[in-house]
């Protein structure tokens, strides 16, 4: 047991120093090739700002995965881990192709598809796949539909500073938390491990986040917000699947959806209230929950610190759910926040929002 927390310890600080040395690195290389993010009306910032970040979050991620298998004898670079391993890798260099150069919509969602795809067939076996909703073919598009979205729900969440890199360090905590919670003699080498990558995860983002945070000296850019929805999306199906099996219960799948319930819940006020406009669902604007909230308050950090609260909340609220095991309660407490965000995005809908050039709805002539 000694060991196990001398572990996790130096995994998180590891990951954490890694990703705080490097990040400045990343700074001097993005403005000496100009791999930069320009100001325009629908962003927040007012200077260039390099944009590198994410593949510095990337590579800590990557290396430190590497490392929690190479320091155990009892784990291994099997088909599961070089999947994962593949995907974090592949929806990276997607998301950097498309800083760097742009990309086409339908291409990008591809890609999105395809990582999704990939860790779908590496982590899972038919039976598996069977077992879930009963038939795969109901089980694999509900997978992909979950990580695409949730890639695309973080990549619309990375809107402001330090939102999603704070945000998601906390979640992977509270991935690592949910790993402690169900941990057992049967399954302790396979959770060890969920606890040993999402710590790399969260000390990742974490080490990130004064780089990140307002005002920004850096952003993580496509490839880090999309990486970081691959990241959450991937784990949330791999913690319904073990919740689940713990409480033989399939309501337990509902827990990932609790867990993720903010990024949830910001794409799904922008693509209503967008709808509703007549405006442009796909293109970036100044209309996001944190926008809403950075307009009422007026300061990036509290907004910041609201979400960050709103996650911690979440996350905890989750994991109790989880070690109490009761079907009511976690069917309660998603209802129950179903209703807070239904209300809170109705608040948010009425303050007053900036809508660029891009995002004003086209008068047919």
């Amino acid at each position: 047991m000694d060991f196990r927390v001398y572990e996790y310890l130096s995994v998180f600080i590891m990951a954490w120093l890694f990703v705080y040395g490097l990040t400045p690195l990343m700074m001097k290389l993005a403005n000496r090739i100009n791999f930069v993010d320009k100001p325009e009306a629908r962003k927040m910032h007012l200077k260039t700002v390099p944009l590198m970040g994410g593949i510095s979050v990337g590579l800590g991620f990557i290396l430190l995965c590497v490392y929690d298998v190479a320091i155990s004898s009892g784990r291994y670079f099997d088909r599961p881990m070089l999947g994962y391993l593949a995907g974090s890798i592949l929806i990276i260099i997607i998301g950097a192709i498309d800083d760097r150069r742009g990309m086409q919509p339908l291409v990008k969602l591809f890609g999105q598809f395809l990582v999704s795809i990939i860790f779908i067939f590496t982590n899972f076996r038919i039976i598996e796949l069977q077992q879930m909703f009963g038939n795969m073919f109901i089980s694999i598009p509900l997978m992909l539909l979950w990580m695409v979205g949730l890639m695309n729900a973080l990549n619309f969440l990375d809107n402001m500073d330090g939102i999603i890199s704070g945000m998601a360090g906390i979640l992977g905590l509270g991935f690592f938390a949910f790993a402690l919670s169900n941990s057992n003699p049967s399954n302790e080498n396979a959770m060890a491990l969920i606890a040993l990558i999402s710590l790399s995860f969260a000390g990742s983002t974490f080490g990130f986040l004064p780089y990140n945070f307002n005002p920004a000296k850096i952003f993580l850019g496509d490839a880090g917000s999309m990486f970081i929805g691959y990241f959450l999306s991937s784990m949330g199906i791999l913690v319904a699947q073990y919740a689940g099996n713990r409480h033989n219960d399939k309501f337990f799948y509902l827990l990932p959806v609790l867990l993720l319930s903010y990024a949830i819940f910001d794409i799904s006020l922008v693509s209503i209230t967008r709808r509703r406009d007549g405006r442009h669902v796909m293109q970036g604007g100044k209309d996001h929950s944190t926008h809403r909230i950075n307009n009422v308050l007026g300061s990036v950090k509290v907004t910041a610190g609201i979400v960050y609260t709103l996650n911690i909340l979440i996350v905890l609220t989750s994991i109790i759910i989880f070690n109490i095991g009761s079907r009511e309660l976690l069917i309660a407490c998603t209802l129950l926040f179903m209703v807070f965000f239904l209300l809170f995005g109705r608040k948010l809908d009425q303050v007053p929002i900036v809508v660029p050039e891009n995002q004003k709805k086209v008068k047919k002539a």
